[in-house]
């Protein structure tokens, strides 16, 4: 990366494409672009397995098998056919169960499936988690009953970076018959993920929260026992006829090469990311003591840290005088929201200390000399920050 280019700490939001998987798609849209469910001719069939061969790397990722995922447009297409999916099919079976469990700290994608089912006559129920952001698997015991259709809760959270117990909370909705969703765009390659040792019946992807191309995702669905969902939309009946539309070849093929690299090399990968991290924190809290760290201080990704500075300064006056560092404030699918974080309302932080709060998301490619520049800008920018909030009072009062 040039030495004027701005140190990237913003991989909740999305990740680098890895070279690899711009090399592994680029003949996909060059020497052969044919349509992957044109398989009458040669080019098509070739296209067609290329894309299989990827699906067998994303089921691999997380102990699935190839036919038990099904391509999408990224996560939130995942997360909305798995909730919404799974509510409209027992519907239209007479299925008497009607609840769904969620927690107030899941995407908004999540979240906001889940309430637009109340008008479809299901009952939301969006649980409360702790001060360090993790469910307690006893709330979740006392809000699930023969009447839960569904659980849905996400394995990373993509501000704090917090793991959830998954398979605690899994058995839980199991033994009430209930199935069990999580959202793991944040953990995939980040944290190992199988799905029996889970116990999920349907689970989230995304490519390019693993180094691979936005605009392609994936759901996996459990076949033993079978979980049946109800498509969104209407076509030509692709992806076993749960997602019509033409599959993007070189997109499909990225995302298997991101996926092949991550269960090689996310090992490698967690303890070199953590290196980093804990040396941007120790930096940082040179300049800064008073800053503080929300969320489980061990249950958490190696490459988050969601921080709070002292001081009643703003945020977003810390990125604005640090101009040569991304980062940013909380999920940039909410980045167009004035409000504070709802997730960092969620584990106790005021509306001040919400705004006073940074998302930092180290990656594969941050250096050691890509920490130091960034502690050193935001704890600069910080004090700036500082100085200017300390002068507002006087000049309103001039």
């Amino acid at each position: 990366m040039p030495a004027n280019r701005p140190v990237y700490l913003d991989n909740h939001a999305t990740t680098p494409p890895d070279p690899r998987v711009l090399a592994a798609m680029r003949p996909w849209w060059e020497e052969n672009f044919a349509n992957p469910h044109s398989v009458e001719h040669a080019l098509g069939r070739e296209a067609e397995a290329a894309v299989e061969a990827a699906r067998a790397e994303i089921a691999a990722l997380i102990g699935a098998e190839a036919r038990e995922v099904v391509l999408t447009s990224g996560a939130t297409e995942a997360n909305n056919l798995a909730i919404k999916g799974a509510a409209r099919f027992a519907a239209a079976r007479g299925s008497d169960r009607r609840r769904i469990v969620t927690a107030a700290t899941e995407h908004k994608c999540v979240i906001q499936s889940v309430l637009d089912l109340a008008g479809e006559g299901f009952e939301p129920v969006v649980l409360p988690v702790g001060p360090d952001g993790l469910l307690d698997p006893d709330r979740l015991r006392g809000a699930v009953d023969g009447r839960t259709l569904l659980v849905s809760v996400m394995a990373v959270n993509n501000e704090i970076g917090v793991i959830q117990d998954l398979p605690a909370l899994a058995a839980i909705a199991r033994a009430a018959g209930a199935l069990f969703h999580t959202d793991a765009a944040q953990a995939a390659g980040r944290i190992p993920l199988d799905v029996e040792a889970i116990g999920a019946d349907l689970l989230s992807l995304s490519a390019h929260k693993i180094y691979g191309p936005k605009g392609i995702g994936a759901l996996y669905l459990r076949r033993r026992p079978r979980v049946r969902l109800a498509p969104l939309f209407s076509g030509g009946g692709q992806e076993r006829g749960l997602r019509s539309g033409t599959l993007p070849a070189p997109l499909a093929v990225g995302f298997g090469e991101a996926a092949r690299l991550a269960a090689a090399e996310g090992a490698l990968d967690a303890g070199r990311i953590a290196g980093q991290r804990d040396r941007f924190l120790a930096a940082l809290r040179a300049e800064v003591p008073e800053v503080r760290l929300n969320g489980h201080a061990e249950r958490r990704v190696p490459g988050n840290l969601n921080l709070t500075f002292p001081g009643k300064v703003d945020a977003q006056a810390i990125m604005a005088a640090a101009p040569d560092v991304c980062v940013s404030t909380g999920s940039a699918c909410s980045s167009a929201a004035v409000e504070p974080s709802y997730v960092l309302r969620a584990i106790g932080l005021t509306e001040a200390e919400a705004r006073a709060t940074l998302r930092i998301g180290i990656g594969r490619f941050t250096s050691p000399a890509d920490v130091d520049r960034a502690a050193a800008s935001l704890a600069a920018a910080w004090r700036r920050a500082l100085a200017e909030a300390r002068k507002a009072p006087v000049a309103a009062g001039a």
